[in-house]
């Protein structure tokens, strides 16, 4: 499977990132929150990285019967790390400078929580909810995705690479049912302690499975999602997907858990179906799109 460039992704991960900004914005027309659901924008983030990862992962494999995890590793350091760090150099004297004495050793404990990619456990042991009014001097408190990713990224090849070298002919049906049972345990964990299931990978995994299913999926199978028909349908219906789940849902929802389906689904949607000719690729595919696209990371990074 040759990696081929999809401008239409970066046209995703640009809904994804300006949904999460205006959300921490927190503007309001009258009484009615702007993209009350804009938190659901790290969902769709990290279904686009659960399918490039798995792409990543199959292709080398696909050509090499091999897949190197340190090359892996090294390039999502290389990617992650140089602006990450860049963002912290900035705002360690900003925070000399403003923050009590106890409010600085808060954030200096969670810039190197940060750094070593575990701030989702940081932020949920210092029972620091997501959006509350405290949060506004929590600098970091948005690099618990990131976390939650590297998390992914050091469990997940393994598992893949394990299965399609002993167990290749139900690869579709294990991912299948990893999703389905990370789903029940966010569905579940989300009414029992919704900090631990907003903040850990158990309850995230099988978003970013989502998009590994459907990597597998099109290369496997690609003829399964090639009707022209459902290729000028299913982009719409994921966008408005898209759109229903960051205009309407709250954040006390039961979230992560069922209410969560609506924007992974519309994001799979979305890649699985899109052709160059449908309006919603056309649309994402433009230039402000992809341009804002390229430079999600460093904007998710700065905005917070």
């Amino acid at each position: 499977m040759e990696l081929k460039y999809r401008p239409e992704i970066d046209g995703l991960r640009t809904i994804a990132v300006l949904a999460v900004v205006v959300y921490h914005l927190d503007v309001h027309v009258g009484d009615t929150q702007i993209l009350k659901g804009g938190f659901l924008g790290v969902d769709i983030f990290f279904v686009i990285s659960g399918f490039l990862i798995t792409s990543i992962i199959l292709s080398e494999y696909q050509q090499t019967q091999r897949f190197s995890l340190a090359r892996f590793y090294e390039r999502r350091v290389r990617r992650l790390l140089p602006a990450l760090l860049t963002v912290m150099l900035v705002f360690l004297p900003v925070g000399w400078l403003l923050l009590l004495p106890a409010q600085l050793v808060d954030f200096c404990r969670s810039v190197l929580s940060s750094i070593a990619f575990g701030s989702n456990f940081y932020w949920h042991f210092t029972m620091q909810e997501y959006g509350a009014e405290s949060a506004l001097l929590k600098p970091f408190l948005h690099t618990w995705s990131l976390a939650v990713e590297e998390q992914f990224y050091i469990v997940f090849p393994l598992l893949l690479v394990a299965a399609y070298r002993w167990r290749s002919n139900q690869t579709l049906l294990l991912l299948g049912g990893g999703l389905l049972l990370s789903l029940l345990i966010a569905e579940g964990t989300t009414r029992v302690d919704q900090s631990f299931s907003f903040y850990m990978l158990p309850s995230r995994f099988w978003e970013l499975l989502a998009g590994g299913l459907l990597a597998h999926l099109l290369q496997q199978h690609p003829r399964a999602l090639n009707h022209s028909l459902l290729a000028r349908i299913m982009p719409m219906l994921g966008l408005l997907l898209i759109g229903q789940g960051l205009i309407f849902t709250a954040y006390d929802a039961n979230h992560p858990g069922f209410v969560t389906i609506i924007p992974v689904l519309g994001t799979m949607l979305i890649i699985g179906f899109a052709t160059p000719r449908d309006p919603v690729t056309r649309l994402l595919s433009t230039r402000p799109f992809v341009w804002t696209g390229l430079i999600s990371y460093a904007l998710y990074l700065w905005h917070y």
